[in-house]
């Protein structure tokens, strides 16, 4: 069984390829891709070169360069999709619906055997000559559902280590949240760096976003952390942030016209 694994952050890429090579040892991992464009230039290249389809896709919701979702509109898909996410399981009800699995982040090895399980009693061991696709209004079903949830208690302070000691850091001190290396970060005001145990999509459900915006898959900002804004190629913008971020600070396009009437508020 051939495999292939849409997934930007390092970390969740590793487990899963730990925990299928546990749980299902035929399967071969042939492609791991980041984004939507690399994912879209695979398929494409896969097929003209006359190589077999995955027989699996293993597909995170939010990338870099925006939903994967996205990336049905851009070209057929002919696999069957198992949706990795940390969305609530409430709102992914759909998903089982349309006969679309999905795995909760961090991906536990039960739930995986499971989907593997779904995998075959649907294909019969072999490919189906149909398999399921993206319902056209999966994504506003996603939506919809998200917003029956109670709403969320704002943090107002994080709990961090600076060197043998605990410090509490209020929320009002912090310039921006990022993703390095697969692990979260926040600066402060003053540009001090500090380690946070929570991955980015846990962060967003977390805070006021009134305060803060994720212009991209590893990037939370401030209104006070945003000092200069550019336009950039392919209808995104380029930010420069104040504490000073090391990398680019790019709004990705699906979120530009929300990134500017957030900033306009």
């Amino acid at each position: 069984m051939n495999i292939l694994i849409v997934e930007d952050e390092k970390l969740a890429v590793r487990k899963l390829t730990k925990l299928l090579e546990e749980t299902a040892p035929e399967f071969v991992i042939k492609g791991i891709t980041p984004s939507i464009e690399a994912t879209v230039e695979w398929i494409s290249e896969n097929r003209e070169t006359g190589s077999a389809e995955p027989d699996i896709i293993f597909l995170d919701i939010e990338l870099a360069d925006g939903q994967s979702f996205e990336i049905f509109n851009r070209i057929e898909i002919r696999s069957t999709v198992i949706f990795t996410t940390s969305y609530d399981e409430y709102a992914l009800q759909a998903f089982k619906v349309n006969s679309i699995d999905y795995l909760l982040k961090p991906v536990q090895q039960e739930d995986l055997q499971r989907s593997i399980r779904k995998f075959y009693d649907l294909t019969g061991n072999q490919r189906k000559p149909e398999m399921p696709t993206l319902p056209a209004n999966l994504e506003n079903i996603l939506k919809n559902l998200q917003l029956q949830q109670p709403a969320a208690d704002y943090r107002k302070r994080f709990l961090v280590k600076q060197g043998a000691r605990m410090l509490s850091v209020e929320i009002s001190e912090i310039a921006y949240f990022y993703i390095e290396d697969g692990v979260s970060f926040f600066k402060n005001q003053q540009g001090q760096k500090f380690v946070v145990d929570y991955r980015m999509d846990e962060l967003e459900l977390f805070l006021d976003p009134d305060r803060f915006f994720r212009i991209n898959r590893g990037l939370i900002v401030t209104h006070q952390s945003v000092t200069q804004i550019q336009p950039y190629y392919n209808n995104r913008l380029a930010l420069t942030l104040k504490p000073t971020f090391e990398k680019e600070s790019i709004v990705s396009r699906e979120k530009t016209n929300d990134f500017k009437k957030w900033m306009g508020k």
